[in-house]
């Protein structure tokens, strides 16, 4: 896919995608989610990533959510190809792909923006970071991954951030857990991908099953079934999986007594 929306760039194992939409405070229309989907489907299967950092172009705005200009002009926020609005496609592949994620918030990370950020696996922002929702304030709001705020901070404090549609300073939300690290914004970036290749180097195995795990617990079936797939993919090369096979292959009853 030629992307115009993002940027995707690799390097030491760690992919970076950056919303390119610095003129528009890195807002999203329809291209864009179907751009940030591709790149996270395509990370998924490349053995040769091990962790993502997501960000936003220039140092004003990580991203401020569905692009309000786009919609004034045309009626709606646009679609992908296929004719489907794929947010919450892309907030499932963020939170499922068996990799770190890395949100690195370099300003603004407003209504949607927000959300992006949430759903990655941890979070690091610039001093300069803001953070709130905007949804009640401008007639919309999410009620599916936009509530998962609660999750990471308390149903208290995401019941204000939407209730209010205030807005917090990067220290602020660290102290509600949701963000990790807080660091000058000219580090921002170069310390997201020190996270990213430190998690490089890692078992990647085990931090399939580590994500796969955190997510059981709010996930339902879609994330026990990735656990689940994830368990057979190893089962598939074991020895025990290659006599079940042969066994069959020769029309002959298995000999598991091994594996016991």
């Amino acid at each position: 896919m030629e992307y115009t929306d993002i940027r995707y760039e690799v390097r030491d194992g760690v992919l970076t995608i950056t919303i390119d939409r610095e003129d528009r405070l890195n807002a999203f229309r329809g291209r864009t989610i179907e751009e940030l989907l591709h790149a996270f489907r395509a990370a998924w299967i490349d053995d040769d990533i091990r962790a993502i950092v997501l960000t936003g172009a220039g140092t004003k705005a990580f991203c401020v959510g569905g692009d309000q200009k786009e919609f004034a002009e045309t009626g709606s926020y646009g679609t992908s190809e296929n004719g489907r609005w794929e947010i919450e496609d892309l907030h499932v592949a963020i939170n499922q792909v068996p990799k770190p994620v890395i949100a690195a918030v370099n300003g603004f990370a407003i209504g949607g923006g927000n959300v992006l950020a949430a759903a990655c696996d941890v979070a690091i922002a610039a001093d300069s970071a803001v953070f709130g929702q905007v949804g009640p304030r401008v007639g919309s709001f999410d009620a599916g991954w936009g509530t998962y705020l609660a999750n990471l901070i308390g149903q208290r404090r995401a019941r204000e951030m939407w209730f209010f549609c205030r807005r917090y300073s990067a220290r602020e939300v660290e102290g509600w857990g949701l963000v990790n690290k807080v660091v000058p914004a000219a580090e921002l970036l170069k310390t997201a991908q020190q996270w990213g290749r430190d998690a490089a180097v890692l078992s990647p195995t085990a931090l399939k099953f580590l994500k796969c795990g955190f997510n059981l617990d709010s996930g339902g079936i879609a994330a026990q079934a990735l656990f689940a797939d994830a368990g057979l993919q190893l089962y598939l090369e074991s020895d025990e999986c290659k006599e079940g096979r042969s066994a069959f292959a020769e029309k002959r009853a298995p000999d598991f007594s091994k594996h016991r």
